[in-house]
């Protein structure tokens, strides 16, 4: 190791990887300062060396074969910002297996693979870093994992998709549909050309799993994670909510439950007095609550090349600072001891606990309510609040919405079943978990 400057290979030069040159570049001397030592990226690796070279005007090697720097000699920290699961996963691994520490913005990766990366990293007395794989330039990881350490966290709720929240802002301003906001979220460049795992809920999920492992000390369990996403979210249910009191956002939750974890991502009702429910268009924000500390919000960017390459660089200063440490004395990635995870089952999603929101389509006559309430009652669930669309001028059939209090999601689901079957409903309802977060 040298005791001068920190050699930094970067792999992947895209949106992230140029904000990370241009900030740790022009910043220099003041993260030195924080550092206690200069810290270099000396190789980068790029397919398209020619914008590689272009970037970083001779200043660092440009080399074509990412691998190559997992095996550089030269090289003390790689920067992983390659993405996906696969060529990303072995460069990782490769470093790790070299003995060299690894900064990654890549939460996919550690969501899936983590429990495989985290345990080669620990073998090899080497540290992983990666604040800048959930909510961009927000601290929320260094907060989970060192700020909050002294508490038992109870839940975590987060807006942590960018992409999803600008569209369903969108889509209360404007009262437009999901379809018309998400080709504007592309034109803009907020969404990508192909959204699948923003607007499913898939990129929230992996980001939710990290956070649940750390506030949890649990494995990652991504593969059991509830995700729903917000491509079949109705703009009128948008709009029925503002009338109830309500926002709806795409929310990761994790708490702790009496039979193990939660770990969800659904569209999720929250009272609009709530700070977190006025979070608007491509901002981010997490909701923690510790026993011991309350209610503690995380609120900015989360994405954006600057925003992510802050986070990146803060994690290369902890690699700087942390290296003469004994390895058995660092933070823990997880935050817990790796000999002291907890082997906690995520519970399933029927087991859950929730208000609800419920929208029927029925025949506008007499009776229909106290039918739906009947239905409802037989599964011991009441109703905190209700409104009857009024029809429009010759139409015979209208819309009912419900907020339910508290109940399991398996009552929830064996009434509405029995109210589908009501011969007064005529389409199949729209359920929306809804959260207090008392």
């Amino acid at each position: 190791m040298s005791v001068g400057a920190l050699r930094v290979g970067l792999a992947g030069l895209g949106t992230v990887g140029g904000g990370t040159w241009a900030v740790l570049t022009r910043n220099s001397d003041e993260i030195q300062r924080r550092a206690g030592r200069p810290i270099q990226i000396t190789a980068v690796a790029d397919l398209d060396q020619a914008k590689a070279k272009a970037l970083t005007s001779g200043k660092a090697r440009v080399l074509g074969d990412a691998m190559a720097l997992a095996k550089d000699p030269e090289i003390d920290v790689v920067i992983e910002l390659i993405g996906g699961y696969g060529f990303a996963k072995e460069f990782v691994l490769a470093a790790i297996a070299q003995g060299k520490h690894v900064v990654t913005a890549n939460k996919a990766l550690l969501a899936v693979h983590g429990n495989e990366i985290f345990a080669a990293a620990q073998k090899q007395g080497v540290m992983v870093a990666f604040e800048a794989a959930v909510a961009g330039g927000i601290p929320i990881i260094k907060a989970l994992r060192e700020g909050l350490t002294a508490n038992r966290i109870e839940w975590i709720a987060g807006i942590i998709n960018g992409t999803t929240n600008f569209i369903l802002s969108e889509m209360r301003d404007k009262g437009l549909p999901f379809d018309v906001v998400l080709k504007e979220a592309q034109r803009l460049g907020y969404a990508e050309a192909d959204p699948t795992f923003d607007v499913e809920g898939v990129d929230a999920a992996h980001k939710a799993t990290i956070m649940a492992a750390i506030a949890f000390g649990v494995p990652m369990q991504f593969d059991q994670a509830h995700i729903e996403g917000i491509s079949s979210l109705q703009a009128k249910d948008i709009t029925y909510a503002e009338q109830l009191g309500y926002r709806i956002k795409l929310l990761g939750i994790t708490k702790r439950h009496a039979e193990g974890i939660e770990l969800r991502v659904h569209p999720t009702l929250i009272s609009s007095k709530k700070l977190i429910a006025n979070v608007e268009g491509a901002m981010n924000a997490v909701w923690v609550k510790g026993d011991a500390v309350g209610h503690t919000m995380y609120y900015g960017k989360g994405a954006g090349a600057e925003p992510t390459a802050s986070a990146v660089i803060a994690d290369l200063v902890d690699v700087a600072r942390t290296l003469t440490a004994d390895p058995d004395h660092r933070v823990p990635h997880l935050a817990f001891q790796p000999d002291a995870l907890a082997k906690l089952p995520v519970v399933p999603i029927e087991k859950i606990e929730s208000g609800y929101y419920l929208r029927l389509r029925v025949k506008d006559q007499p009776g229909v309510l106290a039918d739906i309430t009947r239905a409802l009652a037989d599964s011991q669930i009441s109703i905190d609040a209700f409104f009857q669309r009024e029809p429009d001028e010759g139409e015979h059939e209208t819309d009912v919405v419900l907020i339910t209090h508290l109940c399991k999601e398996q009552q929830m689901r064996d009434a509405i079943s029995r109210i589908e079957e009501l011969p007064t409903v005529l389409a199949k309802g729209v359920m929306l978990r809804m959260e207090t977060f008392a």
